[in-house]
């Protein structure tokens, strides 16, 4: 994603508008510390990616999930205090 500095951002700030509503968003930073993402209002925001459950009923777990591994994990930590 680009990054333009404020200045650059003033000075071009129709072009680079233009560019973010056709799909490529970009970064201002000011100092070199980036303060704000300009993206399209068309474009997902955090809120609205579902992230949890989107694999649900296609992966399993097995019932023994939580002790998958024990014997080993007992056998390579078992003296740590």
């Amino acid at each position: 994603m680009k990054t333009v500095n404020i200045h650059e951002a003033k000075t071009h700030l129709s072009r680079l508008v233009d560019q973010a509503a056709a799909g490529e968003p970009f970064v201002i930073a000011k100092a070199g510390k980036p303060m704000v993402k300009v993206a399209p209002l068309s474009a997902r925001q955090g809120a609205q990616v579902k992230r949890l459950g989107f694999l649900a009923g296609q992966i399993t777990v097995p019932d023994d999930f939580n002790e998958m591994g024990a014997a080993e994990i007992e056998r390579l930590f078992g003296d740590v205090p």
